[in-house]
């Protein structure tokens, strides 16, 4: 069995004159929600084996951020493919680097997150997958399990949601 987590980037600041959009940091309240979720992950057993990351430094800090929170050290590729990209770009970068992992976590942008697990979701919770079609919210992570046994078999409706996570949705502890 294969599982995907994908993770949308945490909050990330305003645009600032002169500040390109690749360059664009974290806001404090992405600073506060990327821990949160790392730390979710790690309580529910979640942690990757690798971590595929877009070179932005909103989603670099995100990961350093939930990074810090879990228990393994996963291998991390960061990838200027996965920047803006379209969901048929993020499938193509996790076939090229996923190899033989089993449990990948991209992080990257919306649209093409949210639209990634929508096309991959062929079963899950009605509830999840409405809250997912109506907003990917920043630090939002959506887990997919596919039956495969290679990514290649990762195939558009072959994955069951197994859930979505927003920092609004955690339970208060």
């Amino acid at each position: 069995m294969l599982t995907l987590l994908i993770l949308r980037h945490a909050k990330a600041g305003s645009d600032r004159p002169g500040l390109r959009d690749i360059d664009r940091p974290l806001a404090p309240r992405g600073r506060e929600a990327a821990p949160l979720m790392g730390r979710f992950i790690a309580a529910h057993d979640m942690e990757p084996d690798l971590i595929l990351c877009s070179s932005a430094k909103r989603t670099r800090e995100t990961l350093d951020l939930a990074r810090a929170e879990l228990m393994t050290a996963p291998e991390i590729i960061f990838t200027e493919d996965l920047y803006l990209a379209e969901p048929e770009e993020i499938r193509a970068v996790i076939l090229a680097r996923a190899g033989s992992h089993k449990r990948v976590m991209v992080i990257g942008h919306n649209p093409g997150v949210q639209e990634l697990a929508l096309e991959l979701a062929g079963a899950g919770r009605r509830s999840d997958l409405e809250a997912i079609r109506t907003k990917f919210p920043t630090a939002g992570l959506a887990v997919l399990n596919f039956t495969a046994t290679r990514w290649a078999e990762a195939t558009p409706k072959t994955g069951i949601l197994r859930l979505f996570m927003s920092p609004r949705r955690l339970p208060v502890a």
